[in-house]
């Protein structure tokens, strides 16, 4: 059988570390994008805003601008907050932890880890506990 299958057992193979590094570096790199593009966007509604005169007591749209901007803020927290989420999982390869459940040890499931590379807890732990990757 080939690395993948192995990957639920003590030592993943060469390949599934391969596999997961590269799983990492992409979602990694995804987020950095993201994060970018959230940030023009910020700048881009903090520009405008400073091209009017906004009085947001009296302006219909100022209500608008301030939850666009802080809609965008937040998603650009939730993106830092994911960058270093990836960051902890690729020091966790780097250790020979990753794919090793935090709350109870066991092996985190591939497919877990192929839909969310960062994931720290096995199935059954993440539903038991509060919500974390």
């Amino acid at each position: 059988m080939g690395d993948a299958s192995q990957y639920g057992h003590d030592e993943p193979g060469p390949s599934a570390l391969s596999s997961a590094r590269a799983r990492l570096a992409a979602d990694r790199a995804d987020t950095l994008a993201r994060a970018a593009a959230l940030s023009r966007d910020f700048d881009g509604i903090v520009a405008a805003n400073a091209l009017v005169a906004v009085d947001d007591e009296h302006d219909p749209e100022g209500g608008t601008t301030a939850f666009e901007r802080a809609h965008v803020a937040a998603l650009m927290a939730q993106a830092r907050e994911h960058l270093e989420d990836l960051d902890r999982a690729l020091e966790r390869l780097e250790r020979g932890q990753y794919g090793r459940c935090e709350g109870c040890g066991g092996t985190i499931p591939p497919e877990r880890l192929e839909i969310r590379p960062a994931a720290t807890t096995c199935v059954r732990c993440a539903g038991s506990g509060p919500r974390r990757a």
